[in-house]
Order: structure tokens, then C-alpha cells, then sequence
């Protein structure tokens, strides 16, 4: 991960830790059309996000234990095991 993409998906994580988040808010906060700082994208590829959804609801973006690791070992958070 790039230097600059780093503090960025951690912001995005944190924000993301601290509840689940429908997954067009997610989007509207964090996609960007800019090539250089795919947000999103980098957290998905790395494995950090996941999606789950119930029949007829929206998807929900939660952390995976991958992007819970990553915000303890960057010292943001430290959150309990689900």
C-alpha cells in the first residue's frame, strides 16, 4: 500500500469499526474518481472490508478479522473479537 493510501484507509476503517455501514454510505464517502486514492478499493482488494447482506436489506460493510489486525497494528484502535 502506498504512503499516502495508508493513513487513508485506516481513516476509513476506523470509521467503519465503529458500526457497520450500509454499503451506499460507504461508497458516497469513500469512492473517489481520482486514481491515485482508490479508498475503497485498496481495503477491498487487501481483504479489510466485507460485505454481508439479509434478503431484502442493503448490504452492510463490516470489518474482517484481516482489517481489525491492521487498525491494531497501526495503532488506531483495539477492539474485541466478535
Amino acid at each position: 500500500m502506498t504512503d499516502t493510501l495508508t493513513p487513508l484507509v485506516l481513516d476509513m476503517l476506523e470509521w467503519i469499526a465503529a458500526r457497520p455501514r450500509p454499503y451506499s454510505e460507504v461508497i458516497d464517502a469513500w469512492r473517489t474518481s481520482c486514481p491515485r486514492l482508490t479508498v475503497w478499493e485498496e481495503a477491498n482488494d487487501r481483504g479489510f472490508v466485507t460485505q454481508c447482506s439479509a434478503l431484502g436489506s442493503e448490504a452492510m460493510v463490516e470489518l474482517t478479522p484481516q482489517g481489525r489486525a491492521f487498525l491494531e497494528a497501526n495503532g488506531r484502535i483495539t477492539l474485541p473479537s466478535r
